[in-house]
This record gives structure tokens, C-alpha cells and sequence, in this order.
């Protein structure tokens, strides 16, 4: 495991070969540092999962009954965390990157999922790369993956960052619908949106637990942080037409102090492999390839 440090500008950013994890990213003006990604961890020491933003390939979240049928093969996954029934979150978060390339502002990282045996654990065979940069305007980060394996499988991408929240953050994200959320954190059913829930226009988070998918996403959000007058503009590429929201709460996790929550732009839906279509999700030959990207561009408001 290595530790990277980029620097440009107003900008620095801490990176982990450790599930190619951004530990941090903050913001230098006027003699003030801003966090703008809320990290719970230990670098040196933790996983991605403590991390403020880990990369979600070759899809994120979960699949029902940990599996899925596609042209008529039954495939299966096993869990791969300790605290998790099911496989979460693909394996990128969970691995080991290696440095392509490496500059001031800039990181290049790589991962290699390799064939399991007879295919246990997931049937996927993969390499990842993730691109790292930091410019005038502040971060950009660049997730490919290409199919390495001798079948045609469904892949997705995405990030799973942690920001900083206050009782004054506030978020907008637009979205058409949202799926409630049943008891094993799998999707429910698609409804239109409730008040509480409903980021087309600012609003403050919800103050209790939040965990749903939200669909009809332009690629563009906007936290702001009225406590510094700090505002955080995301603009995620076209295949990011989807979205995932989490607010935790002390029966998940005693340790939260209500101090972050998790906007996760994806390409796909939760589940997506077991629903008509594929939900986002695109149907990679081997050798092909699937990229988006997704820029953090912090200002004083």
C-alpha cells in the first residue's frame, strides 16, 4: 500500500493504492483549509470504506439473492465483507491499485480482478483504471473498465464519496423518481418523489437514516456548505444517469455523529442486474471497455 499526495493551486488531494481510495480533498483560500470530502479514518491503516471517496467497479452496491441470470447462465456471487451478506460494491474498493503514472497533480492507478476458481466468488474478470487530477477548477476523476474475461457480462461504474453535513447543508440533484428501500437495503419499488427526499432545488439533508437510488439524473449537483460559505458543484460525464443517497444512523453504526453523508453518482441502478434491461447497466464483450468520469469543483459562494 502507498500513499500519494497531489497538490496544484488552491488544491490538494491524498490518494491510497488501498482500493484506489480518495482520502481527501480540500480546498487552501485566503490562510483557510476546506475538507470538501469527510474522511473517518486512518490512511495508513484502514480500508477504503473509511476513506472520503472509493471507486465502485465493476458495478456498486448490491445484488438480490447474490445473483443474477443472464442468457440463460445462472451466475453467483459471495459476500466479501465480514459485516455484509451480500458482495458490495464489486472488488475495486477492496484491492490493490498500482501507480501507472504519477506527477504533481496528477495519478494514473491500475487494478486486475483475476478469474476466481470456477468463477466463486464473482464471474467477473477485469482491469480498472482510474485517473486522479487536479486543475484550476479542482478535481476530476476518471474511471475506466475493460472486460478481461471470455464472456459478455453487465458492468457499471461509480463513486462512493462521504461529505461533510451539518444541520445548514444543503444538496440539489435533480431526479425524476426514487425506489424505496426494503429491509435487506435492497431496492423496493419506483415512486415519484416525496418532499423530503425531493433535491431538485435545495434542500437540506434528511435527519434520520437514508439509503435510496434516484433515477433520471442530468449528471449535475450542488452542495452548499452556508456555514463557510462554501459551495461544492459536481458534474458527473452522460453515463452517469443515476444517483444513491445515504444518510446513516446509530442502530447502523454507533460511532455516527450525523457529521457526513453520501451522494453517489452511478451508472446503474441498486439490483440493476435483476431488473428488465439491465437498469444502466451495459453489456461488455471481451476486450471492451465502459468510462466515465466525474469532476469536484469547489468555490467560495
Amino acid at each position: 500500500m502507498s500513499l500519494i499526495a497531489l497538490d496544484y493551486g488552491e488544491f490538494f488531494a491524498t490518494l491510497s493504492t488501498r482500493g484506489g481510495a480518495l482520502w481527501s480533498f480540500e480546498m487552501r483560500h485566503q490562510g483557510q483549509t476546506f475538507p470538501l470530502l469527510q474522511i473517518r479514518g486512518d490512511a495508513a491503516s484502514d480500508g477504503a470504506g473509511l476513506s472520503g471517496c472509493f471507486p465502485l467497479v465493476p458495478f456498486g452496491n448490491r445484488v438480490r439473492d447474490n445473483g443474477f441470470v443472464l442468457a440463460g447462465k445462472h451466475h453467483v456471487f459471495l459476500a466479501n465483507t465480514d459485516d455484509d451478506p451480500f458482495y458490495l460494491h464489486g472488488d475495486g474498493w477492496l484491492g490493490e491499485w498500482h501507480i501507472v503514472e504519477h506527477s504533481q497533480s496528477r495519478c494514473l492507478l491500475s487494478f486486475e480482478k483475476q478469474q476466481d476458481a470456477q468463477g466463486a466468488a464473482s464471474p467477473y474478470v477485469y482491469r480498472a483504471t482510474e485517473d486522479i487530477t487536479l486543475d484550476d477548477e479542482g478535481l476530476i476523476l476518471t474511471l475506466t473498465v475493460t472486460n478481461q474475461g471470455d464472456e459478455t457480462l453487465p458492468f457499471g461504474l461509480g463513486w462512493h464519496p462521504f461529505f461533510p453535513l451539518t444541520s445548514r447543508t444543503k444538496l440539489t440533484a435533480r431526479a425524476s423518481h426514487y425506489w424505496t428501500e426494503e429491509s435487506d437495503r435492497l431496492p423496493g419499488s419506483r415512486e415519484t418523489l416525496p418532499c423530503a427526499l425531493d433535491f431538485n432545488e435545495a434542500r437540506p439533508l434528511p435527519d434520520h437514516w437514508v439509503n435510496n437510488g434516484f433515477e433520471g439524473w442530468d449528471g449535475l449537483a450542488e452542495i452548499v456548505w452556508s456555514d463557510d460559505n462554501l459551495i461544492l458543484e459536481i458534474r458527473a460525464s452522460d453515463l452517469f444517469t443515476r444517483y444513491q443517497i445515504f444518510v446513516s444512523d446509530i442502530s447502523f453504526d454507533p460511532t455516527y455523529k450525523k457529521d457526513f453523508f453520501c451522494f453517489e453518482p452511478m451508472s446503474h441502478a441498486v439490483d440493476a442486474h435483476n431488473q428488465a434491461g439491465l437498469a444502466g447497466l451495459r453489456l461488455l464483450e471481451p476486450g471492451a471497455s465502459l468510462c466515465g468520469s466525474m469532476r469536484l469543483h469547489p468555490r467560495i459562494g
